[in-house]
């Protein structure tokens, strides 16, 4: 057995994230548009996962090239949605290709806000102190904690009986 020689490792390619004040971590993202002039963005809540792509046009919002008042039935939903856009003054100027799966309709539209978020960030970066007093940048980490055994669910236990 041979020992591992921790100094002979190859450094990591690619760069590492910038700090912003007081040592936070700064969001990493692709800041260029790609071949066809879309910005992407990844969201993620509970176990839903959006991929929002945005670029200047007319106006609109497809969710998994549905529209998105089609897709999303809620008004909460679609008031979450626009009024991200409408916070950032860019109601009717950008259009959005939303690609959503996983969870349910309140995971995946809290996903999209993300994706949508940071894809606008990507777009504009002078949109980050709207974005990050709006907290729209933060990922919201809560998920259904797991049923354990010998109860009757997460927290609930069964019914104690001392005879």
């Amino acid at each position: 057995m041979s020992k591992l020689n921790i100094g002979s490792v190859p450094a990591a390619t690619g760069t590492a994230p910038a700090s912003g004040p007081a040592g936070t971590t700064r969001l990493s993202l692709k800041r260029t548009a790609d071949a066809k002039g879309w910005f992407w963005g990844t969201g993620r809540r509970k176990t839903a996962t959006a991929r929002v792509r945005v670029r200047p046009g007319a106006g609109k919002f497809l969710v998994n090239a549905r529209p998105m008042e089609e897709f999303f039935v809620e008004d909460r939903d679609q008031r979450a949605l626009l009024g991200l856009i409408e916070k950032c003054s860019l109601k009717g100027k950008m259009d959005v290709a939303v690609t959503v799966a996983g969870g349910g309709f309140t995971g995946q539209a809290g996903a999209v806000v993300m994706g949508l978020a940071r894809s606008l960030f990507a777009y504009d970066q002078a949109l980050e102190p709207v974005l990050r007093s709006g907290s729209y940048l933060t990922r919201d980490s809560r998920k259904v904690e797991r049923k354990k055994y010998g109860q009757a669910g997460a927290r609930r236990r069964f019914q104690f009986s001392k005879r």
